[in-house]
């Protein structure tokens, strides 16, 4: 990458952080404009145009920019190769730990965002982040067959659909901000079950 390419670059990061910062309140999408995001960037408006194209193209790159992130982090908490139980928990406190991160209107507008645009562009970014985390996850569950912690009887199909609804039911925005001081036990649970041991 040489000087002008990185210049632009860090322009562009500037511009999504002060994007995301701006998104990131109670106000929300629906009142952000351009010429604030121009003043909080420290970046002019002309530029901004230049580099994302629209005020919902550069939306859709803030929400891209932050799964990414979450991505990000999971790949190299599976990178790091440590036992089925303590590589679950982390990966579930990563997550819980991103949505920590944002207030609810931030997530109400991403949740907003992907179910009522009929951009294909939306349908397709959603579908890769569910693909890579679906992709994580089975890694995950063959490590945990390897390791005797998750049952040979539950098929890989099953146990997708079981921790999607339960990613589902803990992204919901009244339960993710209280589960995330009970990751440890949450993860136990799921993986041992409710019943005491004997």
């Amino acid at each position: 990458m040489n000087g002008y390419e990185k210049r632009t670059q860090e322009k562009k990061d500037q511009v999504l952080k002060a994007t995301f910062n701006l998104m990131n309140t109670d106000a929300g999408i629906e009142n952000l404009t351009m010429d604030e995001i121009a003043k909080n960037a420290n970046v002019g408006k002309t530029s901004i145009f230049k580099y994302f194209g629209s005020k919902e193209n550069l939306i859709y790159e803030v929400f891209k920019y932050f799964l990414d992130k979450i991505g990000e982090t999971a790949r190299e908490i599976m990178a790091e190769n440590i036992p089925f139980e303590e590589t679950l928990i982390a990966i579930s406190q990563n997550k819980i730990h991103y949505l920590d991160k944002v207030n609810k209107r931030f997530y109400l507008d991403l949740m907003d965002f992907y179910t009522k645009k009929g951009d294909d562009g939306l349908s397709l970014m959603m579908q890769q982040y569910t693909q890579e985390s679906y992709s994580i996850m089975l890694d995950l569950f063959h490590r945990g067959r390897k390791e005797g912690k998750v049952d040979l009887k539950y098929s890989d199909e099953f146990l997708l659909i079981y921790f999607q609804a339960l990613v589902e039911g803990i992204s919901s925005p009244h339960i993710y901000q209280k589960i995330l001081p009970y990751t440890a036990h949450w993860t136990e649970l799921l993986i041992k079950g409710i019943a005491p041991n004997k």
